[in-house]
């Protein structure tokens, strides 16, 4: 790849389980290559399980590892941080990177009681550039999901400096793009013309998943479609790339 090209991916893995009841089935096997296939420089990961202690059980096949320790490909860092405890595990927000990761935080966005919700900051360095990467999963709640964009706004100005490139990228919840105007005041575009329908996976009728970025020069977006992606999560992975 190119260094002068930057390729990032958002994907939200459904925890790396398809399906509900007796007839679930385990996918973070294949997710594994999924994300391989995307060769992304850096790839965005929500609902990612850190354990899960029914679902070891259940399935022979539970790696080891925590998810997103098991999803990054050779040569990748990979940072986590739990959003959500629950009475069997936790899971929250993941990044991989090919490129070396100068640090990394976690706020907590979370908005009421019922849905525990954070943001993951990871700053990486590309060709001696710096971009900092903040990956979130919003609210199922329209109220919510402003309130935490808000709560992005004041996050990007209290630790992020103005000059170094940012790119917000995850599972925005944002049906009908409504959120758009809002990332706009805080300086963040997308890709805006024809929509990038990412949700259901099966039979993809809106757009939830989106890349927004300041100081990086948008070059184009795409998704993976098939049957080999729709089994895997109940929404597409949306793959941006930018000139640096």
């Amino acid at each position: 790849m190119s260094s002068s090209l930057f390729r990032i991916a958002t994907y939200n893995i459904h925890k790396g389980v398809q399906g509900m009841g007796p007839v679930r089935r385990l996918e973070i096997h294949n997710i594994g290559h999924a994300v391989e296939q995307l060769d992304a420089d850096v790839v965005c990961l929500q609902e990612v399980r850190k354990l899960h202690r029914q679902e070891e059980k259940y399935f022979k096949r539970w790696p080891e590892l925590p998810q997103a320790e098991f999803l990054a490909p050779e040569g990748y860092e990979s940072v986590y941080r739990t959003n959500a405890t629950t009475a069997h595990g936790e899971h929250g927000n993941a990044l991989l990177s090919r490129w070396p990761v100068v640090s990394h935080a976690h706020e907590d966005v979370s908005d009421h009681r019922f849905e525990q919700r954070g943001l993951l900051h990871v700053h990486v360095q590309v060709d001696r550039k710096p971009i900092h990467v903040i990956v979130m999963h919003l609210g199922l709640i329209a109220g919510s999901r402003l309130r935490q964009v808000e709560r992005l706004g004041q996050y990007i100005e209290r630790e992020i400096p103005k000059k170094e490139a940012l790119v917000v990228a995850g599972d925005l919840n944002d049906w009908g793009c409504k959120l758009r105007p809002a990332m706009n005041k805080l300086g963040l575009r997308d890709f805006v013309g024809e929509r990038q329908f990412t949700f259901p996976s099966r039979l993809p009728l809106t757009q939830l998943d989106f890349v927004y970025s300041r100081g990086l020069e948008p070059v184009g977006v795409h998704i993976p479609r098939g049957r080999i992606w729709w089994r895997m999560s109940d929404h597409l992975p949306l793959i941006a790339e930018f000139q640096l």
